[in-house]
């Protein structure tokens, strides 16, 4: 009985150490968390219900609905929704290419390293990559125009629209649709398959009535993913169109630089506004995946 009486004392001080170290491991994401994350949200949602000297007032809140403003938010919502339906239509194809099309698998591995870098290739960099290949004076563009005397600006196209600043997003949206949906392709199980072969489904039913519906969570999920990580996007859309296209995050910069514009407080309201917009979508997304995931268990 003092055996083991001594034994369960003397365990107690490693278990503490042990609770310790964990915590201390998570210790800095956690601080990074509060620092960056929590209280700078606290903040400003904090400030968009006062006013300069501090009162309280729901201005902020009903000025979100002016027309400068509410255009902002619906530039940005159909940027943001033309991206991620393409980025995740043309992403899902390329997934499913790698994980089902037979290519060989040095080639995925290749590929999914190329995206894990090209989803994060955003802001200034991706903006003058893009305008050095298909601006006015692109490579591409001197290109076609020299050798096949097809001039894309004669033509109506503008990188620095709507169109062009779509097609920018959908670089990184592809990639990282890629890197999310083919674990979903992966779960998906050769029975199922063998399963409808044999009950007589075409590859067509199969799809239709078989992997499509277990895929939809993850799809949907994902493209709300991509919506998202489109709406808050801004130093690519201030590289590239500069005021030009006024989507709600340069409106908002604007408003907190303070160069022309400057109301702080309004700009706090924008950025509630977008957080609410972003903060529904990522629920949605999680839920999806939640569900998906049931059925790769």
């Amino acid at each position: 009985m003092s055996t083991v009486t001594t034994s369960t004392i003397s365990s107690a001080p490693l278990i503490n150490k042990r609770v310790v170290v964990d915590w201390l491991g998570i210790a800095p994401f956690l601080i990074f968390a509060l620092l960056f994350l929590i209280l700078p949200t606290i903040y400003l949602i904090a400030g968009a219900f006062l006013t300069p000297d501090g009162s309280f007032t729901l201005k902020n809140i009903a000025d979100l609905f002016t027309k400068s403003i509410w255009d902002s938010y619906w530039i940005s919502i159909k940027v943001s929704l033309a991206s991620s339906l393409g980025g995740a239509l043309i992403g899902f194809y390329l997934a499913w290419a790698l994980v089902m099309g037979g290519l060989p698998t040095w080639l995925r591995h290749a590929f999914l390293t190329f995206s894990g870098v090209a989803s994060n290739f955003a802001g200034v960099p991706l903006a003058f990559a893009f305008i050095a290949t298909i601006g006015r004076l692109g490579l591409v563009t001197l290109l076609m125009s020299n050798w096949f005397g097809f001039n894309l600006y004669s033509k109506g196209f503008n990188l620095y629209s709507f169109l062009g600043l779509t097609l920018t997003y959908m670089y990184f949206q592809i990639p990282l649709m890629v890197l999310i949906i083919t674990p979903a392709l992966d779960g998906m199980k050769k029975e199922w398959r063998e399963a409808a072969s044999i009950l007589g489904a075409t590859n067509k039913q199969y799809w239709l009535m078989v992997a499509l519906p277990i895929l939809w969570p993850s799809l949907l999920g994902t493209t709300l993913l991509l919506f998202a990580n489109a709406f808050g996007a801004i130093a690519t859309a201030i590289a590239l169109t500069g005021s030009s296209l006024n989507i709600i995050p340069i409106q908002l910069y604007a408003q907190i630089r303070g160069d022309v514009l400057h109301n702080a407080n309004l700009g706090y309201a924008m950025a509630l506004g977008m957080i609410v917009i972003t903060g529904i979508s990522n629920v949605i997304y999680i839920i999806m995946r939640v569900r998906a995931e049931r059925w790769q268990k």
